[in-house]
């Protein structure tokens, strides 16, 4: 098998380092704490950490406004620390990706600072300027709920320049080739540091053309197959995930021609529709959104997750279905943000442990690498009165002591407040306990990514539907050499009957996640699955 190909069969964990554990006491999570935790993630099976960005930074789109490409933020910790995590992490075969912000800097930047002051600055030309703001008007919005142009005015200088994001994140400007070398650069200092990847932000951005959407343009494309080219020659076995906000036919150019672009991207459409599925008790949406997900070549890769940093985003829904993922996902209006829900797995699925489960069993068991976001492992809850997205990204709760495991620091100077509600409090939900109990959330998710580690077919193998004439059951084969998997899982809240044929299996089908043994009579296997039950037969 060939191993140069480690992130098809990877579970991914994304981490926002100042939520995971705080070894210094100031109310924030750090590299260090990161390093004191990465036994934790070890034993969970986890293989690769996302960390969410940590380079300094304002704050103001947390990290992701970035004013120097070449450090971590202080409150994270320094370089050294950060080199001492990917020793400890490759010490216990974890890799690590990062996220690399290609599309726009900080506007405290140094490098806006000194576009701004000059225009005859050479940094000028570092950013989009234009003294109209009526230039691009095809371009969408994208943060719909707090900006009213894509052009910021900028009272030193006199002139509009462009951001697709915040205001205080201005655009890079990719035409002129001293910002093409500078983000090579950085990737450079960064994979010589040890990383084994990135995660690239928002790239569907990076060239503005007039007449056009600005997205997914081919100069973009273009610039994208010279960064992938320089991590061949330079970089071989890291890796690029692509986070692309786009239908999955629109993902295949960025895994470009031959794979010469990205080695993963991600897959955002059917995220909603599991949710989506598993309310309506129905298989229908899985079975449209998979036919419209193109096959991929040897080198590339989905990745599939349930939830994230960000919003579950309702961007690749009609408007119909928006509304109604809106009344029965999020009733209150304070869940809702942009066109999407700013809530956790646990809340959207009814801190139901079975709903959860069947979600990570299509998680797991679906083409692509799975990618887990810290707390979820445990079912912990969101707080819908923290403002935008901080309420999906508080402290991670490791016990049931008051600061619950994160930090010694007073509580009122924790970055954001310990979820301390009667059913996702720190009491309620926190790892300890849910190490101690066999039964728990943790252990279920643990056994799940132990289990699909042994089977390449789920991260390689191909797939293909089976009909078990019942819409409540959503049920494939996965295949990839000489490994045949056949995954059910019952969507709906009751029990169904379901019979199968199955022709030339001699003897019994074993359920990969139990151990317990499924007879196949007259050629047909017939299940009796109790509601919300999953099976993963081989």
């Amino acid at each position: 098998m060939d191993h140069t190909l480690w992130y098809k069969d990877a579970v991914f964990y994304e981490v926002y380092v100042r939520a995971f554990h705080d070894s210094d006491n100031d109310g924030h999570g750090d590299l260090r704490g990161m390093i004191e935790k990465l036994d934790y993630v070890k034993e969970l099976g986890v293989d690769c950490l996302w960390l969410l960005p940590i380079y300094p930074s304002p704050l103001k789109d947390d990290g992701y406004d970035i004013s120097n490409f070449y450090d971590v933020h202080p409150t994270y910790g320094t370089l050294d620390d950060f080199e001492e995590l990917l020793e400890e992490a490759h010490k216990r075969g974890l890799r690590v990706i990062m996220d690399l912000v290609l599309n726009h800097t900080s506007n405290m930047h140094p490098w806006f600072r000194a576009a701004r002051a000059n225009r005859n600055s050479i940094f000028r030309d570092y950013y989009v300027w234009s003294d109209s703001s009526l230039k691009y008007r095809d371009a969408r919005i994208i943060f719909l709920d707090t900006e009213e142009s894509n052009w910021g005015w900028d009272k030193k200088s006199e002139q509009y320049y462009w951001h697709r994001f915040y205001a205080s994140q201005p655009d890079l400007n990719y035409d002129n080739p001293a910002v093409q070398a500078e983000m090579l650069k950085v990737m450079s200092f960064w994979l010589d540091l040890g990383v084994d990847g990135f995660r690239a932000d928002a790239v569907p951005y990076l060239f503005e053309r007039e007449g056009t959407g600005c997205e997914n343009l081919p100069e973009t494309h273009a610039y994208l197959k010279e960064i992938r080219k320089f991590i061949n020659e330079r970089y071989p076995g890291r890796i690029l995930l692509a986070e692309a906000n786009q239908w999955p036919e629109d993902i295949i150019p960025y895994f470009g021609d031959g794979g010469d672009e990205f080695h993963m991207g991600f897959h955002f459409p059917i995220m909603p529709r599991i949710f989506m599925s598993i309310r309506k008790e129905h298989r229908t949406q899985l079975v449209w959104i998979m036919g419209r997900t193109p096959a991929l070549t040897e080198t590339n890769q989905w990745c599939m997750f349930l939830r994230n940093h960000d919003e579950l985003t309702l961007e690749m829904v009609t408007e119909e279905e928006r509304e109604w993922m809106w009344q029965e996902f999020a009733p209150d209006p304070r869940m809702r943000l942009n066109l999407g829900i700013r809530r956790r797995l646990a809340p959207l699925l009814d801190n139901d442990h079975r709903k959860i489960m069947l979600a990570n069993s299509l998680l797991f068991s679906l083409p692509g690498s799975p990618v887990i976001y810290y707390g979820d492992e445990i079912g912990m809850g969101d707080n819908i009165s923290l403002h935008d997205r901080n309420g999906v990204r508080t402290p991670m709760q490791w016990d049931d002591s008051s600061s619950a495991g994160f930090s010694k620091a007073p509580s009122q100077s924790v970055y954001l407040p310990i979820i301390d509600d009667d059913t996702y409090g720190r009491k309620q939900v926190n790892v300890k306990s849910q190490q101690d109990n066999p039964y728990s959330l943790w252990h279920s998710v643990r056994n799940m990514i132990h289990a699909r580690k042994k089977y390449p077919a789920f991260g390689r193998g191909d797939f293909q539907w089976i009909d078990c004439e019942n819409e409540a059951i959503a049920a494939y084969v996965r295949t990839y050499e000489d490994q045949v998997i056949y995954v059910f899982n019952n969507m709906s809240a009751s029990e169904h009957v379901i019979s199968i044929p199955m022709q030339d299996i001699p003897g019994p089908l074993t359920d990969i996640l139990t151990g317990k043994d499924y007879y196949i009579q007259d050629q047909t296997l017939t299940l009796k699955m109790s509601p919300r039950q999953y099976l993963w037969l081989v």
